[in-house]
């Protein structure tokens, strides 16, 4: 019996350093990702609704931070509770997690752990903001991000990738988020999107975009930090996976870009920055589920056919008449079924695990996992979305009032405007200058 305890002792994890100063190096790069994706969607914006949604994607860090230590790490990767839930009472407030203590079977703290899934909460519902672009009001866009983040996103995770949850037990595959993160927001915005209806001015007004360079930086944050979210997933790299993640991962990016630039092109004639930005978005997207379990080619071809794919899908909400501001819809959700539903039929048995795809030999019993996985999420998430939503209107109302969203949310708001055009050399402002006319001073407006 001594000998047997000696065994196991010695085979225990001891914590690595170099793992833990990894993964906490990834926690950083991914909470970069919700100020990247604040700018994405603040340049997509018009100039009147730019910081509101800034502070959407920063509230959600306030928020969601407190609600992860209080009691969503414990709901979401506590002990599991019929495949549903998970719950573990000394992790709430994290009262009884010591310093040393490691995350099961991993050489990384119990808190390494707990902070960088706290980072991939606290983007989730932000990404939701982007649909939901000029019309709703702050106070209830914090309520629901609350509401949601303890109803949707914290069991929804627990399914996922928590021990004993029942995609986690039915063998579904999402390396780093298509159905937890991607799916489970871009579902949500359409859920909420159908309660509280269109833009005043949809299809009528045009809506372009404020600041294109800004989106564009925000497209660059987002690709580094992504690099963090999806290598880091592997919880190190002690066997190589993390790095075939992150190869992966800008392989993908790479490929749905350029699939997109073509398709519009071919479509519209030109190829346009928003489209790059989209593009690569849509890549980092589909790549984000799939990419520990396919190889660079098959990276490729999802980064390809997402982008594609992504690109013919923003145009539906003018066809089926919802208004998704900023393709929520079109990009994560689209791009999150398609990321997850080409494991089944692209992963190579090299990866993350020995499951193989439809296209490597393994025939469809992966694909119709992935199914049960991505359509669980969607539905769930539409339906408790739209009923949040719903009670939220009911209660406190949802929207901002027609004559505040014609003026201009952030004024209404936040009583702030993201630019100051009243000074010298705003092209908005008329200002006096004196001018000698005819050897005369005279005020002149220029």
């Amino acid at each position: 019996m001594a000998s047997a305890a000696i065994t196991l002792a010695a085979e225990a994890p001891k914590l690595s350093a170099a793992n833990t100063g990894f993964m906490l190096i990834c926690s950083a790069l991914v909470l970069l990702m919700t100020p990247g994706l604040a700018f994405f969607y603040g340049g997509m914006v018009r100039v009147k609704s730019t910081l509101n949604m800034l502070m959407m994607s920063f509230i959600s860090i306030g928020i969601v931070t407190l609600l992860w230590v209080l009691y969503g790490f414990s709901l979401a990767f506590g002990t599991d509770k019929g495949g549903l839930i998970g719950w573990t009472s000394g992790w709430v407030g994290l009262s009884d997690i010591g310093t040393t203590d490691l995350w099961d079977g991993y050489n990384i703290p119990i808190l390494t752990f707990m902070v960088f899934q706290m980072m991939f909460a606290v983007i989730t519902p932000a990404l939701i903001s982007g649909a939901l672009a000029d019309r709703v009001k702050f106070s209830a866009w914090a309520l629901f991000v609350a509401l949601w983040a303890t109803v949707v996103y914290f069991p929804v995770a627990h399914w996922v990738w928590g021990a004993g949850g029942w995609a986690f037990e039915l063998g579904v595959i999402d390396f780093a988020g298509g159905t937890a993160v991607h799916i489970n927001a871009g579902a949500a915005a359409l859920g909420v999107i159908l309660v509280i209806g269109k833009r005043v001015g949809f299809k009528k007004d045009p809506m372009r975009p404020h600041s294109l360079p800004l989106v564009m930086l925000g497209a660059g944050l987002l690709w580094f930090g992504w690099f963090g979210f999806n290598a880091g997933s592997w919880l190190g790299n002690d066997d190589g996976v993390g790095t075939l993640m992150f190869v992966n991962t800008q392989v993908a990016t790479a490929a749905a870009m350029l699939a997109w630039l073509v398709y519009e092109k071919i479509r519209h004639g030109a190829f346009t920055t928003l489209g790059a930005a989209s593009g690569a978005v849509a890549g980092l997207v589909a790549i984000t589920p799939s990419g520990g379990a396919v190889s660079p080619i098959g990276a490729i071809a999802v980064g390809a056919i997402a982008g594609l794919l992504c690109a013919m899908a923003v145009g539906l909400k003018y066809k089926f008449g919802y208004d998704d501001s900023l393709d929520v819809v079109g990009v994560h959700l689209v791009g999150g079924v398609v990321g997850s539903l080409l494991i089944g039929l692209f992963a190579s048995g090299k990866g993350q695990s020995e499951v193989e795809g439809l296209f490597y030999g393994g025939g469809l019993d992966q694909f119709w996992k992935q199914c049960a996985g991505v359509f669980a999420v969607l539905g769930y998430s539409l339906v408790a979305s739209a009923v949040l939503a719903f009670l939220i209107d009911k209660t406190i109302g949802m929207r901002v009032s027609e004559d505040d969203e014609i003026a201009g949310i952030d004024q209404a708001e936040h009583a702030e405007t993201a630019y100051d055009f009243s000074g010298a050399g705003g092209g908005a402002a008329r200002t006096s200058v004196t001018a000698a006319v005819g050897g005369e001073s005279k005020k002149v407006d220029a």
